[in-house]
Order: structure tokens, then C-alpha cells, then sequence
């Protein structure tokens, strides 16, 4: 049995969040970004989230949400974590632990070594770390974008906080990927939809079969 935890990110419906936590995902996440596909309402989390048992954490990704948005949010949907995605400073990401109470995730984008820096300054005050493949410059979406970046760059790299693998991971290159880098924990989302923002049952299960002996 693997120790490997599993994100599926952006879910919207109600056959997809059961598929996702009967396959064994250990998170569940909920993208509130206007311009994203996989874009919901705090009604619909809400809803959703509801369904999620115990034991499976409920994540809400947002981008550069101001406190007005995280009040709404926070006080409609149940959830376990933040998921910041946008160009929030270390101070934004401090601030946010303090005024909600929950664990905040910090999302770094990586393209090369330069980037690399950036990691060791969220990872200071974030209580997890997202690595993930850095967007092109002018992307409409911070992630969620199906490309992998030089897994290289991080082998054997560690920080003060867990950390999860994100960016283009599939069920053919995910053991590849946590071979290279030494992730315990992966994310992802277009791997595992038919279309930007349709997720597919089956993609689900078969992805959470594919991690369960790395």
C-alpha cells in the first residue's frame, strides 16, 4: 500500500468528489477563480464539501482573494485548508493563517533555479508548500495547466513543511515524477478530465490505482 497522498483538485460535482474519496484521495480541492473552467460558487463547494467524510481534507484554491472574499468563503463552506495560488507575499500568507485559523497551502511556481528561492521564503511561513510548474507569462491561469517543469531542479531539495507535487502529472509519469523528486504527495487536475473543468470518474479511479505501489 502506498504512503503516496493524492489531490484532485478542481471538482464541481457531486459523482466526481465520491469517486475521488472512494479511489482514496486524501484531498479534495475546490478552485474559486472566476476566470478558471473549474471555477465554483460558494454554494456549490458548499454543497459539496458537505459530502466529504472525515479524514479527507477539503481545500479551497484561491488567487490574490482579498479578506472580504475570505470571510464569505470561510464563513459559507467547511474547510481544513487554504490553497493560496496567486502572487501572495510571505506577510499576505502570514496574515491569513492568523485571520482564519485554518492551514494555509502556499503555491510556487517553478520554471528554473530562480525560482527555487521563493520556496524557502513561503516555506517559512505557509504551512504546506504546492510546487508546481511555473505558469507562461500573460496565462489567464496561475495552474492547472497540464505542463510538468525540470523535476530535477528539486531532487533531494526539503523544506521546514510538507510539500506537494503538482503541475502535468498523469497516471503514466506520476511514479517517474515522485522518483525524480521524492514527493509523498502529488496534485493534480486536467490529468484526470475528458475537457478544461469535466472531470471523469474513471481517470479519477485510474490515476489513485496508478499511485497505489510507489
Amino acid at each position: 500500500m502506498s504512503d503516496l497522498s493524492v489531490k484532485i483538485c478542481g471538482l464541481s460535482q457531486a459523482e466526481h468528489v465520491s469517486a475521488a474519496v472512494e479511489a482514496g484521495a486524501k484531498y479534495i480541492g475546490f478552485v474559486f477563480f472566476p476566470k478558471s473552467p473549474r471555477n465554483v460558487s460558494l454554494e456549490q463547494a458548499r454543497a459539496l464539501a458537505l459530502e466529504v467524510p472525515p479524514g479527507v481534507a477539503k481545500v479551497a484554491l484561491v488567487v490574490n482573494a482579498d479578506d472580504a472574499f475570505l470571510d464569505d468563503l470561510t464563513a459559507t463552506v467547511p474547510l481544513d485548508m487554504l490553497q493560496l495560488h496567486g502572487s501572495e507575499s510571505p506577510e499576505r500568507v502570514a496574515d491569513i493563517k492568523v485571520r482564519y485559523g485554518l492551514p494555509v497551502m502556499k503555491a510556487v511556481g517553478v520554471g528554473d533555479a530562480s525560482d527555487l528561492a521563493a520556496l524557502d521564503s513561503y516555506g517559512a511561513v505557509a504551512d504546506q508548500l504546492l510546487v508546481d510548474t511555473k505558469a507562461p507569462k500573460g496565462a489567464d491561469l496561475p495552474g492547472g495547466n497540464g505542463a510538468t517543469f525540470d523535476w530535477t531542479l528539486i531532487a533531494g531539495r526539503r523544506w521546514p513543511v510538507p510539500w506537494m507535487l503538482a503541475g502535468g502529472l498523469t497516471q503514466d509519469n506520476v511514479a517517474e515524477a515522485v522518483r525524480v523528486t521524492g514527493a509523498r504527495q502529488v496534485d493534480l487536475s486536467s490529468a484526470v478530465e475528458t475537457a478544461p473543468g469535466h472531470k471523469d470518474s474513471g481517470l479519477i479511479q485510474s490515476f489513485l490505482a496508478a499511485t497505489r505501489d510507489i
